[in-house]
């Protein structure tokens, strides 16, 4: 099976010939699986504290436009989070999109509020609840972002069995090594293969997007990133290594 990460750069100008080399990368390597960064077809919105209700509605029809185009990656399964509105309120909402469809899965839960990152403030948390999902590529549970911190959610996922555990992220340069180590921790606490797709590029605020998409596998390895020369990385993996690991150090050892 081959897995495809990805960073993507924030400015709209490059977004289309990016985009292309996305889908050029997923051809050339038979990609099965495509992780997308978060809410990656659009501007960031929670870069500044006053919200704008009509801005998020902008990028909601943005990113359904970008939808209806998954199908050209060519991929069996594409991942990924994007922005909604339901019931009157904003969330960030991981999809699993196959056969020409998609299906919601996650809303986030964990969300900053900080400087450049005022999502508690932008758009409402989820029920808190974290499923697995049934993929035509296996299992898969996602942790989105900030979520990757709390790690008691990449134990129950590797309890649940999952195969995939999925990150897509909108974070800093400055804090790069910070994420990947966060990464290699799920993927040994989930006994699953890691993936993780940024934003990269600098955007109109001046936020320095870090890009390093990665791959993961159940031990922590690693085994692709992402960089600005590479935008883009696949791996050759074996599903059966995530079962296996279940039975392993720590997995296996009882709460």
């Amino acid at each position: 099976m081959n897995l495809t990460v990805c960073e993507l750069p924030h400015d709209p100008e490059r977004r289309s010939d990016a985009w292309q080399g996305l889908v050029e990368h997923c051809a050339a390597n038979d990609s099965d699986v495509v992780l997308l960064p978060e809410m990656p077809f659009s501007v960031w919105l929670a870069a500044t504290k006053e919200v704008d209700a009509a801005r998020w509605e902008e990028s909601v029809a943005e990113h359904e436009l970008w939808m209806e185009r998954l199908g050209e990656l060519g991929a069996v399964t594409v991942l990924g989070a994007r922005p909604i509105v339901a019931e009157g309120t904003r969330h960030n909402e991981t999809f699993v999109w196959e056969e020409g469809a998609h299906r919601p899965s996650h809303r986030k839960y964990y969300l900053p509020d900080e400087h450049e990152f005022w999502e508690a403030t932008w758009y409402h948390r989820g029920d808190g609840s974290f499923p697995v999902i049934q993929t035509s590529a296996g299992a898969v549970g996602f942790l989105v972002c900030t979520e990757v911190w709390f790690t008691e959610h990449a134990r129950a996922f590797g309890r649940d069995g999952i195969m995939l555990l999925a990150t897509p992220r909108a974070t800093e340069w400055s804090s790069r090594d910070k994420w990947l180590a966060g990464g290699r921790a799920a993927a040994v606490m989930s006994g699953a293969f890691s993936m993780s797709s940024n934003h990269s590029g600098t955007d109109a605020v001046g936020i320095r997007w870090g890009g390093l998409g990665w791959i993961i596998d159940p031990d922590g390895d690693v085994l692709a990133t992402t960089s600005e020369e590479e935008p883009y990385a696949t791996v050759t993996i074996d599903p059966i290594d995530a079962e296996r690991a279940k039975f392993t150090y720590p997995r296996y050892v009882d709460e």
